[in-house]
């Protein structure tokens, strides 16, 4: 298949489409984005890396950071992670409080806003300077040494996150957050604030489609067991309470960011990535998920 024409024809596409969505605006430093940028990459198997529009533009990753956090973890200490969070689809916004209450601070998944926050007390514990050892598994990752935080949006975020907050002080009412929540904040917006490009997200995916394997390097991530579950977690859960409608138009494991961004991984073929500011109601890219869905029709990728 001819990955490249393809991409270069979904870009004109999406790019005809009306324009919808607006940027994330509670996030006040997300707010300043310019919001017409699109841009989609995608790896192939054997490392060749395709990519259209504004692939190479780094923006914040938002939550897809909680993919990369959530395998730091797992590699870590496995079973202390499924200890303290569940891997079942929320249903609710990805800031919701609602399930803590009966569940007693036992987020329902770790692609939510508060199952994140437990990983990251988690790594509090694992490691002595959790932020350091993020971006330098990060960039081991994608393969670039130069991609850091964005303090700038860090700082917007920690500044502006009083429902984060409220999520960690209550989940440390029920015991699952162990440090300080200022520790846990601090560590979770730096993480969201990682500026990435397409390149750099499919880059760093690879594994994910790999069964565990960092390509080329054939650095072993994860257990080929340990992927497979968390693409079975992105697959119900990396959209929040659009869960189900991703896994129903494009068929493909993935998370998505505020910051416009979405990764997919089609098991053994490929990984994509694209990323346009403008988002839906339930905080996904509209023309990235758009973009996902014509290429996962178009080259027959699906894990069904």
């Amino acid at each position: 298949m001819n990955y490249q024409a393809l991409l270069d024809e979904i870009t004109s596409e999406v790019l005809a489409l009306p324009v919808r969505g607006d940027v994330a605006r509670y996030i006040p430093e997300l707010a300043h984005v310019r919001p017409d940028q699109f841009g989609i990459a995608l790896r192939r198997q054997d490392g060749t890396t395709f990519g259209a529009g504004d692939w190479e533009v780094r923006f914040s990753i938002q939550s897809i950071a909680k993919v990369l956090l959530l395998s730091l973890a797992c590699s870590l200490d496995n079973d202390l992670v499924w200890s303290r969070v569940g891997v079942e689809p929320s249903g609710d916004p990805f800031n919701s409080l609602v399930q803590l209450e009966f569940e007693e601070g036992m987020p329902r998944n770790p692609l939510i806003n508060a199952g994140a926050l437990v990983v990251c007390d988690i790594l509090l514990q694992l490691l002595p300077d959790p932020k350091t050892e993020l971006l330098s598994f990060v960039r081991a990752l994608a393969g670039d040494k130069s991609i850091d935080f964005d303090r700038a949006v860090a700082m917007s975020e920690l500044q502006s996150g009083s429902r984060n907050r409220a999520l960690s002080h209550f989940m440390k009412s029920f015991g699952n957050i162990e440090h300080s929540v200022d520790e846990v904040l601090d560590f979770y917006v730096h993480a969201c604030s990682l500026a990435m490009s397409c390149n750099h997200v499919v880059q760093a995916f690879s594994f994910m489609a790999e069964h565990g394997l960092n390509m080329p390097s054939e650095v072993r991530v994860l257990s080929v067991s340990q992927v497979r579950r968390l693409n079975a977690v992105m697959l119900t859960c990396g959209f929040y309470d659009e869960s189900g409608d991703f896994a129903f138009h494009v068929g493909l494991p993935g998370k998505s960011g505020v910051g416009g961004g979405i990764v997919a991984v089609c098991p053994g073929r490929f990984t994509a990535a694209a990323w346009s500011p403008r988002l839906g109601t339930k905080g996904n890219s509209i023309l990235a998920t758009e973009a996902l869905r014509r290429l996962a029709q178009r080259s027959n990728a699906s894990v069904f």
